[in-house]
């Protein structure tokens, strides 16, 4: 449902309307009672989100941060070598060995 600006011309009070877009547009100001209410043209016919974040992921409670960080540094290891476990003295597999010569 979208919300509509309404201004009225007798006392000069505006303000927004949540309605249903089939509904008929007010004419009787809230404030002074008067039937001067005129709907105002602009981006107020449009859906218009408010609130707090639109994904599940936006805006986290700092608690729910606090046990996302807790559990990544609890979790184990990674099976994955991290490259210091390799000997430094081992040559590549597609490297042949010296051979020395012999001597007859």
């Amino acid at each position: 449902m979208p919300t509509y600006d309404y201004h009225c011309d007798a006392c000069g009070h505006e303000f927004e309307e949540f309605q249903y877009i089939k509904e008929e547009p007010l004419h009787k100001c809230p404030k002074c009672n008067k039937l001067k209410l005129r709907r105002l043209i602009g981006s107020g016919a449009a859906i218009m989100f408010k609130g707090n974040g639109f994904y599940q992921t936006d805006y986290r409670s700092e608690s729910y941060k606090k046990g996302e960080s807790a559990a990544k540094t609890n979790a184990p290891s990674s099976a994955v070598p991290s490259g210091n476990d390799k000997k430094n003295d081992s040559k590549p597999a597609d490297s042949k060995p010296t051979v020395s010569p012999k001597a007859s």
